[in-house]
């Protein structure tokens, strides 16, 4: 067997849209996703499929900045890649942390092609043929093409009863911070009490305080509750509400390097750690840390940050090859319109996704998708995710100390 080397790196910039604008703590995505599609090409004819969420003239730059680094670099020196992109001196200066996730993921996907092997089968090989998702409820804003607003308790329940029969989901989780803290405990316990049998998580994103967030804690501790997702920011602020609430706390925000989960593992702050195939830089990068999750017996679970068909398929092998992987995973996908790969979307069964076990990732570029979503982004544009287009001049604060504009219901608030 001839072993490749990288002869080029293409990056595509596409935008692909949702079925409607999504709110967050933060800001919002403005009725689309933009990610950026890498591409790694190698001497032997195999190409390697990568993501990372963003884009533009930056991003596919950035890209292109790596070659003079991976040119000529065989893509199973795997360990070599990372010191090459990610050498812990130099990222003092420069953080390529997701550049080198993307990079990684189309990697392995050459290798496991190269190979004949699925990418679960070089992480340590396949425990469960699908990964089960938590519904992921957001606030939205309507729109008359795609998808209705979500605001009310009578439209939060609307969207979720529809997710569960369309997905078959048996986890929710609400994505909060959006509106006050007393509206969102009425929504989240009336989320329990339409699906009793089911269990919840709320993740406002960081938006309470410390106190706050203790309040929100107590009163939700009767309900079944996964965990507690990153209600305040900062280890220490996550670490007071841990000491006081009796549900587990989880974060993809303060713990995800190396770095972190030491101290978190010397001080505890978090129970859950979820983990993310972009923000740790790669799938072998959340593998290692799930084994230390293991031997510290810290929970973990598989983050989403805004996925396409390859990143997804990256989240669906890491869920395939974890022991201790306790609860359902996180995915926006079920949020898209269309997809990038060959198939288009990838279909949800009793609120699970099959993982592909094709060679390496197991998902193939469909071009004419590339190209109609790369069209759409340089006709559109990207959005400024940190602002959200139904408040004029707002910024989010952390923590949120003015819950949307005072003078407006929450009703009326970002109509």
């Amino acid at each position: 067997m001839k072993r490749p080397k990288i002869i080029d790196i293409r990056a595509t910039t596409v935008a692909v849209p949702l079925e409607a604008p999504i709110r967050t703590a933060t800001g919002a995505h403005w009725g689309k996703f933009v990610r950026t599609i890498v591409e790694v090409e190698t001497d032997t004819g195999v190409i390697g499929l990568g993501e990372m969420g963003g884009g533009g003239e930056s991003s596919e730059a950035a890209f292109q900045g790596l070659k003079s680094y991976l040119v000529g670099h065989d893509p199973f020196e795997l360990e070599a890649l990372w010191f090459k992109i990610c050498n812990p001196t130099a990222s003092l200066y420069n953080n390529r942390t997701q550049l080198h996730a993307a990079i990684e993921f189309a990697c392995l996907d050459i290798i496991g092609k190269t190979l004949d092997v699925p990418v679960y089968d070089l992480i340590g090989g396949k425990l469960r043929d699908e990964v089960g998702f938590a519904s992921y409820l957001f606030f939205r804003y309507n729109d008359q093409d795609r998808g209705g607003e979500v605001r009310t308790a009578d439209q939060l329940l609307a969207e979720a009863r529809r997710l569960k029969d369309k997905c078959g989901f048996t986890a929710h989780k609400l994505k909060a911070g959006v509106f006050p803290p007393d509206y969102e405990l009425e929504l989240y316990r009336a989320l329990a009490n339409e699906f009793p049998g089911d269990s919840l998580r709320y993740d406002p994103n960081a938006a309470l305080s410390v106190e706050e967030s203790i309040r929100f804690g107590h009163a939700i501790e009767d309900l079944r509750n996964d965990y507690f997702e990153d209600p305040t920011w900062g280890m220490n602020g996550m670490r007071r509400v841990r000491e006081q609430v009796r549900i587990p706390m989880a974060t993809n925000t303060v713990v995800v390097n190396f770095e972190q989960l030491s101290s978190n593992i010397l001080n505890p702050a978090v129970d859950v750690i979820l983990l993310d195939t972009t923000f740790w830089g790669g799938i072998r990068q959340c593998v290692k840390a799930a084994h230390v999750c293991d031997t510290f017996q810290l929970g973990i679970a598989v983050h989403s940050s805004g996925e396409l068909g390859i990143q997804l398929a990256t989240m669906l092998h890491l869920g395939a090859a974890l022991p201790s992987l306790s609860f359902t995973a996180d995915a926006h996908y079920h949020h898209l319109m269309d997809d990038v790969i060959k198939g288009g979307l990838m279909k949800y069964k009793n609120g699970k996704i099959k993982v592909p076990t094709g060679p390496g990732l197991g998902v193939e570029l469909d071009r004419a998708k590339l190209e109609k979503y790369a069209a759409y982004y340089k006709e559109f544009g990207g959005y400024p995710y940190d602002r959200d287009p139904g408040r004029k001049d707002w910024f989010a604060l952390v923590p949120n100390t003015r819950w949307a504009n005072p003078a407006v219901s929450v009703e009326d608030d970002g109509k």
